[in-house]
């Protein structure tokens, strides 16, 4: 078994090195890395269509279909802050309406206008053309195994964040 540090008691285990290399901290090679993709994706929707990341993964989720506000928030991993600046931006520039609930009048959910779909259909081409041209360096092999390998750290970190939130924790 790898080892780990305790969420519940921090200490690192035996034979752990003291010191942490910043270059080699896998966290912080996602994080620059995860940084950098964005500022490029974020420069071309800003440019290009006047869209913030979090107005654009808002857009992409709402292309499956209407949603409420809180499903937003678990698909796009974004808080609901986040969500709901995104969402009224989206109102406002009449890409985006908020539709009532039937059932519970005090929920509402947003959909993609016409405008929406319009503009999204646009972008869609644009955001598989970054995507590609990210991964043109790898194998088809080695982007199955990238994407995998990331699925299981995001595992990982869940499960250890809900260790870290248990009682006495």
């Amino acid at each position: 078994m790898a080892a780990t540090v305790s969420p519940m008691t921090n200490i690192p285990p035996e034979g752990a090195p003291e010191h942490v290399s910043l270059a080699d901290y896998l966290p912080y090679q996602l994080a620059i890395s995860s940084s950098a993709v964005s500022r490029l994706i974020a420069r071309a929707y800003e440019d290009r269509f006047g869209l913030s990341i979090p107005q654009w993964r808002l857009m992409s989720v709402l292309a499956e279909g209407a949603l409420t506000q809180q499903a937003a928030v678990t698909k796009t991993a974004m808080d609901k802050v986040r969500v709901s600046r995104a969402a009224q931006d989206l109102v406002e520039r009449r890409l985006a309406v908020r539709l009532s609930n039937r059932i519970d009048r005090r929920s509402h959910s947003l959909e993609l206008t016409a405008a929406g779909r319009r503009l999204f259909a646009e972008i869609a081409p644009l955001a598989l053309a970054y995507e590609a041209a990210l991964l043109a360096g790898l194998a088809p092999g080695e982007v199955a195994a990238l994407k995998r390998l990331l699925g299981r750290l995001e595992a990982a970190a869940i499960q250890l964040y809900g260790a870290d939130t248990a009682p006495g924790g």
